[in-house]
């Protein structure tokens, strides 16, 4: 599985770049902005999305972490396939995509070509609570954010839907006063006690 490649750029299209590493030229589809940057004999290094296929191998790069976690997050929403999770990243930063899954704006992502309104809004479902470690916020955001985010992962395991737990999270992490302390165990205990019996508990 490649991860990562380090090499000399061969040539670059608007959404694709030739990287030779030790000898061996692969091809990489990006973005058309990363594309612009790159000049032909410079060196380059590309976070990559290695997608194995019964009839192809196909590498996707990213100039950041943020852009890789991003798009392979996309990858998991029912109908984004990769060159449309690409498109994404192509039209907004990771920085953008969070901003607009946290306002539920499916807008921006209806301007993707291959991505229709169902799909759109299922990103935005799909997508909620799970971008908050890519946001560039304080450190003290960070920390409730982390907290938040693990809260939410473990509310969904035990059965909870997201447009329930979600919500549910926030008001509890605005409940507590101090959203910058809160830990993990005590906001989670918090949330369930405002959320009642589990969903098919029969209690």
């Amino acid at each position: 599985m490649i991860v990562s490649l380090r090499g000399t750029v061969l040539s670059t299209t608007a959404g694709r770049v030739a990287i030779e590493v030790g000898g061996v030229g692969y091809a990489v589809q990006i973005t058309p902005e990363h594309a612009v940057r790159l000049r032909v004999g410079a060196e380059t290094f590309v976070h990559i999305s290695h997608i194995i296929r019964e009839d192809a191998q196909l590498l996707f790069g990213f100039e950041t972490t943020e852009q890789l976690d991003v798009f392979e997050v996309l990858l998991g929403v029912n109908g984004v396939g990769p060159k449309s999770a690409l498109g994404v990243l192509a039209s907004m930063s990771p920085d953008q995509i969070a901003d607009a899954v946290a306002a539920e704006d499916d807008s921006a992502f209806r301007k993707v070509t291959g991505i229709g309104p169902k799909t759109a809004k299922l990103i935005i479902v799909s997508l909620a609570g799970k971008l908050v470690a890519t946001r560039r916020v304080s450190a003290s955001a960070t920390g409730s954010a982390a907290v938040k985010a693990s809260v939410i992962e473990a509310l969904l395991g035990l059965g909870w839907n997201e447009h329930v737990a979600v919500p549910a999270v926030e008001a509890a992490l605005a409940a507590s006063g101090d959203p910058a302390s809160a830990t993990v165990p005590a906001l989670l205990r918090a949330t369930l006690s405002a959320l009642g019996p589990q969903p098919g508990s029969g209690r």
